[in-house]
């Protein structure tokens, strides 16, 4: 599989590591020269940024869980608990994770309300409510409905799962904070949007709302220097 380096962060108190990703894959490619024809500003981001790295995440509980960890937190807290759930013995297996002791999750840094979303997550895996091939068969709609219905997991848990784990063409988390300001400097806007009206603004990148979501990413990690939870890997 072709790699790149990724480009330094521009922000200078922000130590530069290297990181390989992937290419986007050849259908993705094509979606991202759509979106690029009809949205210039969406298309000047790779110019200035470098390519856009294609960043996945595990299917089945253990994306799920992440997206829990990175909850309202910053990306380098979130991939810091990432890295010490993964040190912890069969934390990322639902049945597992149900016979760890609070005080091991509480170590590792989640909170308590965090402990209890990822219990109530392993026991919807557990219990077969959930299951990373039913979750793949489902639609967009009926997906983030099934994951929303377990105990601390909302539509932008639901969504990042299907965009990182699932690789959508179509998700998009428009409650996501870092997407809202990203657009905004992106666009110039005079404020950064809420979820309505970032949704709104995203209506002209269907049928690649998702693609359009990494853009603005990789834009947002360019100008600010700040990593993503995935650019610091578990181990």
């Amino acid at each position: 599989m072709l790699h790149y380096l990724s480009p330094s962060a521009p922000n200078r108190d922000s130590p530069k590591t290297v990181l390989l990703f992937p290419h986007p894959p050849p259908s993705a490619r094509a979606g991202l020269n759509a979106l690029a024809a009809a949205d210039p500003d969406l298309g000047r981001i790779e110019a200035a940024a470098g390519p856009l790295p294609w960043r996945r995440r595990a299917r089945g509980f253990p994306g799920l869980l992440q997206a829990i960890v990175g909850q309202q937190i910053s990306n380098q807290a979130a991939a810091a608990i990432w890295r010490r759930l993964h040190a912890t013995t069969s934390a990322l297996e639902p049945e597992g994770l149900l016979a760890l002791p609070d005080e091991s999750l509480v170590l590792a840094g989640l909170s308590r309300p965090k402990i209890v979303y990822a219990r109530a997550l392993a026991a919807a895996f557990a219990e077969g409510r959930l299951s990373e091939a039913g979750l793949a068969g489902m639609m967009d709609a009926e997906a983030v409905a099934a994951i929303s219905a377990v105990r601390g997991m909302g539509a932008w848990s639901a969504e990042i799962y299907l965009l990182f784990a699932l690789e959508r063409d179509d998700v998009f988390p428009a409650g996501d904070l870092a997407l809202a300001a990203a657009a905004a400097h992106l666009k110039a806007l005079p404020s950064r949007p809420g979820p309505a009206a970032l949704r709104r603004l995203a209506e002209p990148w269907q049928p690649w709302r998702a693609l359009a979501a990494r853009l603005l990413w990789h834009h947002w990690r360019h100008v600010t220097g700040r990593p993503a939870m995935d650019d610091l890997p578990p181990t």
